[in-house]
């Protein structure tokens, strides 16, 4: 049996053969897995190019928001966390990462953070959160989820790709916030650091849109396989 858990939803058929077969086409490129032949289709395609898209919404929402607030202020900063979110939160909803359990705990991280931006905005009101973040850096526990989100896809990049980008982007972000919740680096460091997380986020988002699909999708087989060893009962 392959469940195969996608952002079309699980589909369950007699084998994986027959489910490939069914979304490929004779122009769809067939790879050799490490456990038997995989293809990559159109919609493997499409979910890597919404995938990227929502990484290069997320860059430059997070480093147009962080340029906002250093030459206007507060007002209306809080505007740009809602592409960052749901550019991330699209961005995790199309990539391909086949060890459910971290996919999983990449996504919960993205809840809680958003949750975490909420309850701060009702608490402080939009135009004063990012001051009330300022003078009271526990609200870095709340918010800071989001970028552990942010620095869990930025540590995948790395893992497959070895691009620098990618450790700088997974490095910058916990040394930022947690360098500022403990009280070792100033906010004005803190957001510099946040500023060249943002800057190289969009540099790996743009250098991804060179690469052929294939690369972001993986080894599909290495999918079937660890979903074929999964209890039949298992979500």
């Amino acid at each position: 049996m392959c469940i195969r858990d996608s952002p079309y939803g699980t589909r369950s058929d007699h084998t994986c053969s027959e489910w490939y077969f069914e979304r490929m086409t004779t122009g769809d490129p067939q790879f050799e897995g490490v456990y038997g032949p995989y293809t990559i289709t159109s919609i493997d395609r499409l979910e890597v190019q919404r995938y990227r898209i929502s990484l290069l919404v997320a860059g430059l929402a997070m480093t147009a928001g962080l340029v906002h607030w250093w030459q206007f202020g507060d007002r209306w900063a809080w505007v740009w966390l809602v592409p960052l979110m749901a550019g991330l939160g699209l961005a995790l909803h199309w990539i391909h990462i086949y060890l459910r359990p971290l996919h999983n705990a990449l996504r919960l991280f993205w809840l809680m953070g958003c949750l975490g931006w909420g309850l701060l905005l009702m608490q402080a009101g939009p135009n004063e959160a990012l001051t009330t973040l300022v003078e009271q850096p526990l609200w870095i526990l709340a918010i800071g989820p989001l970028f552990a989100a942010l620095a869990g896809i930025g540590f995948k990049e790395f893992f497959c790709f070895q691009r620098p980008e990618a450790i700088g982007l997974t490095l910058l972000l916990p040394i930022a916030l947690l360098g500022r919740l403990v009280g070792i680096i100033s906010t004005s460091l803190c957001a510099a650091f946040l500023l060249i997380a943002g800057l190289l986020m969009v540099l790996l988002a743009l250098r991804k849109f060179g690469m052929e699909a294939a690369a972001d999708v993986g080894d599909k087989s290495v999918f079937a396989y660890l979903d074929s060893q999964r209890p039949a009962s298992t979500p």
